[in-house]
């Protein structure tokens, strides 16, 4: 039941149960837990699913992560929709049937509460969740997911430094570019 893209790359320790689909370029760290015992679990393309990340399903809502999401530690999805370019702040947590809008940040510790409809271009924190700003980080999110997606492929070498040195800088400053100018 398991539809995952040979180029993704995922975690010895991670634990994926269920109906899930992992589309092109996504990573899922080390120890994350997906489990879909009912509905669906979809992970965008180039979205990255971080240490300890828990994402489930709720009875009748499954848990859909768009592209180049950046879901961090220890945060929680259950039965909620993150559309693409998101970032979902350490120990943040969505519940069933909420929706992050696109270009969207979730600050660290947020609570989204069950059917809260975020949209697109908002920064949310506090518990429970509320818009504090509206801006649209769809470039700063993007940025974010381009970032995990060299470390995984630097991960799926053995090499597990690649954000060290004069090298890495240069490219991200390249690639900071090449996403301002709409890259």
């Amino acid at each position: 039941m398991q539809s995952i893209d040979h180029s993704a790359w995922i975690a010895a320790s991670a634990e994926l149960y269920g109906k899930i689909t992992v589309a092109a370029d996504a990573s899922i760290w080390p120890h994350c837990v997906i489990r879909a015992e009912c509905q669906e679990v979809r992970i965008g393309r180039m979205s990255n699913l971080q240490d300890f990340v828990m994402i489930h399903v709720g009875y009748d809502d499954p848990t859909l992560i768009g592209d180049r999401c950046s879901i961090t530690h220890h945060a929680t999805i259950h039965g909620a929709t993150i559309e693409d370019d998101c970032l979902i702040g350490i120990g943040a947590v969505v519940m069933d049937r909420a929706v992050l809008g696109s270009g969207s940040i979730l600050a660290p510790g947020a609570v989204v509460t069950e059917g809260t409809v975020i949209p697109p271009g908002s920064i949310v924190a506090g518990v429970p969740g509320k818009v504090i700003r509206e801006r649209d980080s769809s470039d700063q999110n993007r940025l974010n997911a381009h970032i995990y997606h060299r470390n995984a492929q630097a991960y799926r070498r053995g090499h597990h430094r690649a954000w060290d040195g004069p090298e890495f800088k240069a490219w991200v400053a390249r690639k900071t570019r090449e996403l301002e100018s709409g890259g």
